[in-house]
């Protein structure tokens, strides 16, 4: 049941305003129109809402048309989340590709390129990137979307990342504020908790953080997880002490504060969507991210009427809600004058780092992150062999569209290449069963976290040693085959990196 309201009411606008929903179709819908008409300043767009570039570049013109200072937002970390790239996989590697690189100018430029292809479709804030320090190897849902396991290096890649990317003109959100690194559990499915104290918060967690405020994140996203240190009782996107208390008054951060997505179940599950929405809100959020599972205008009037009524009922301060629409709208305006800077005659162009920087720059990442282990007796394939890929279940974060592993990659350079799929029911003679008197390409993502995938590998090895070996996730077992490469990544630039090598190219 909802409030009746006016939808042009002060209140009623600024609860509008702090919402980032998505919403189904490649052309924005009536509905959707109306609601920015009448107070809506951001939008999200999925991968359900992209064909192409020029596709999303006209529909984030036909959104402009009412309301031209409109937030659009995108889930768009380069590597295995992407939205732009869905169905073909990224051009970027990923910040852990980039973090074995370990070139914070390569990191910015990196960033830098993929800021301006968003900019050109009309994205101008990007839900990245991902400043969790992935102390915990096992971790479900950060792995390779993070720089790394080392506080340090992950900081300066995320000062390089929110750099680069806002150079080209569009915000940063820097998440999972205050870190998910630690966590063996997805917040997509049920909340996670970090039982570490209070020193190692500050010492590992709160590092990159720091080193992203102190960048000009325009943006920090918060995340679903408990942390008793903190917060006994609230996990961070609920919690006073840790949005107002720490980000706010004690970090000094001065910028917009956005949920994670309300329909995770970490939420969902526990408070539900409306009154988590007005507890984060209360807490110190700004803006709500909703719409990756929940795209429709219900979703949206729910929300925006819980907010008014909470306002109403006294349970949620008139005044902290207009001061999250105030920054709302103060992020808004940042993104014109951004967008109006890059695209000013004679607007400073920073220099690339090497040949290759601009729309290869993904490419190059790729290669210098690729580490390969050869055998004395290794020598490139120069016929057509069978791409054998141990294919894991995904977290939510990575679109299942998104194809991965390396055998389109290798049949470009090795005409003929077949490829097959491998789950947790299959085994080593399934693969040499397919592959025949092929040599085989054993494509693993986290070894180290599915014992079956190891046990197969370990089966596959014994029988057939000259087994090359792609690890396109985080890369924790030890090298073995006749080839080991670890792309650090799985990005469609990742498996070119990883053809390359193989074939001798």
């Amino acid at each position: 049941m909802t409030t009746m309201t006016t939808g042009s009411d002060t209140l009623t606008r600024d609860a509008l305003a702090v919402l980032q929903p998505g919403f189904t179709g490649t052309s924005a819908p009536d509905w959707l129109l109306r609601r920015i008409g009448e107070g809506l300043a951001s939008v999200g767009l999925f991968g359900r809402n992209i064909v192409s570039a020029p596709q999303v570049a006209a529909l984030t013109a036909q959104l402009r048309a009412e309301r031209d200072d409109l937030l659009v937002a995108i889930d768009e970390e380069g590597g295995d989340v992407t939205r732009i790239e869905v169905r073909t996989g990224s051009s970027f590697p990923g910040n852990l590709a980039l973090g074995a690189v370990d070139d914070v100018d390569l990191t910015r430029e990196v960033a830098r390129e993929l800021g301006r292809r968003l900019a050109e479709c009309g994205v101008n804030l990007n839900w990245a990137p991902s400043a969790d320090v992935n102390s915990n190897p096992d971790n479900p849902i950060i792995g390779v979307r993070a720089f790394g396991a080392e506080t340090g290096l992950v900081a300066r890649h995320t000062a390089a990342y929110i750099e680069g990317l806002q150079a080209a003109g569009v915000a940063a959100c820097t998440k999972h504020f205050p870190g998910h690194g630690d966590t063996n559990v997805d917040s997509h499915h049920a909340m996670p908790r970090i039982d570490v104290d209070l020193d190692t918060l500050h010492e590992r967690e709160l590092v990159p953080f720091r080193a992203a405020i102190a960048a000009g994140s325009k943006s920090v996203m918060s995340a679903h997880i408990l942390l008793p240190a903190l917060d006994p009782a609230r996990p961070a996107t609920l919690s006073p002490r840790i949005l107002t208390g720490l980000l706010r008054e004690e970090l000094g951060y001065d910028g917009l504060i956005v949920s994670d997505a309300v329909e995770m179940q970490a939420i969902a599950g526990t408070v539900g969507i409306e009154r988590g929405s007005v507890l984060a809100i209360a807490a110190g959020a700004d803006a709500l991210c909703v719409g990756g599972g929940l795209a429709d205008e219900g979703t949206v009037l729910r929300l925006r009427d819980a907010l008014v009524r909470a306002v109403r009922d006294g349970e949620l301060a008139e005044e902290r809600l207009a001061d999250a629409a105030a920054r709302v709208r103060a992020l808004a305006a940042w993104t014109q004058q951004a967008r109006g800077d890059v695209a000013a005659p004679g607007a400073a162009v920073q220099e690339g780092t090497a040949p290759g920087t601009g729309s290869d720059i993904g490419l190059v990442a790729a290669r210098r992150a690729a580490r390969i282990t050869a055998s004395p007796s290794w020598r490139p394939l120069e016929q057509a062999p069978y791409v054998a890929t141990f294919t894991p279940v995904m977290n939510i974060a990575v679109s299942s569209e998104t194809p991965w592993s390396i055998g389109g990659e290798l049949a470009a350079l090795l005409p003929g290449t077949e490829s097959g799929t491998f789950g947790t029911d299959s085994s080593a003679a399934d693969v040499l069963g397919a592959a025949g008197e092929r040599r085989v390409v054993a494509v693993v993502r986290d070894e180290h976290r599915h014992p079956w995938m190891a046990a197969a590998l370990d089966a596959l090895l014994a029988a057939r040693p000259d087994t090359v070996v792609v690890e396109m996730g985080v890369p924790r077992a030890t090298p073995r085959g006749a080839l080991h490469v670890a792309t650090h990544g799985a990005a469609r630039v990742c498996g070119r990196a990883a053809a390359e090598a193989i074939a001798g190219v």
